[in-house]
């Protein structure tokens, strides 16, 4: 079997229902967002893995508890794995952002943050999300599954990024739903691919 790699993004909190920008801050799990990731976790543990790695904000935390419950493993928290840091624009709705930045919140919308008074850029989520994954793939030896809850934004980014295609690309998957999960294999022939993507329970 090829190791495989389950992105799991974490269950709604009122922030993401209110669409309120999120970012670093730590907002937790909604009710609605418990009983997707307690109905997401049986399926994450049907691949059978061996580690659980996880953003250490609580909604990605909570998360990966569901799945640790259902499989016994014990999760490894690491900062690397978290959100886009979106600078002064964390903790404002649309709508507010929307009001003060016309123009700015278009761009956003677009995916385009670079203009983001103190905004994380895609280069460096990047970055630190890669290595994460790298530091997954080599701790799960030369067989075996792992799971990584993380955020939506960011596994987008991490995704296009460890498959080694162009960082622009992450535009262009859809959103990943609350609790959608992507699967990472490894090929035979070397390198990985995307096998599945934002699927639900």
């Amino acid at each position: 079997m090829p190791r495989r790699l389950v992105l799991l993004r974490h269950g709604q909190t009122s922030w993401n229902a209110a669409k309120r920008i999120q970012g670093h801050l730590d907002a937790p799990l909604n009710d609605t967002g418990r009983l997707q990731a307690k109905a997401v976790a049986p399926v994450v543990a049907g691949f059978g893995p061996a580690a659980i790695w996880s953003s250490d904000l609580s909604r990605a935390r909570d998360t990966a508890q569901a799945v640790a419950d259902e499989t016994g493993l014990v999760p490894s928290y690491d900062a690397r794995l978290r959100e886009f840091h979106l600078g002064e624009r964390e903790g404002l709705t649309h709508a507010e952002y929307a009001a003060v930045d016309p123009e700015g919140f278009a761009r956003f919308k677009t995916g385009d943050w670079s203009h983001v008074v103190g905004a994380e850029s895609a280069e460096a989520v990047a970055e630190r999300f890669v290595a994460a994954l790298h530091d997954a793939v080599a701790a799960l030896g030369t067989d075996g599954t792992g799971v990584v809850v993380s955020h939506g934004a960011a596994t987008r980014t991490g995704i296009v990024t460890f498959l080694g295609w162009p960082l622009e690309l992450g535009g262009e998957l859809r959103g990943m739903e609350n609790c959608g999960y992507a699967v990472l294999e490894e090929r035979s022939v070397g390198g990985w691919r995307l096998a599945a993507y934002n699927l639900t329970a």
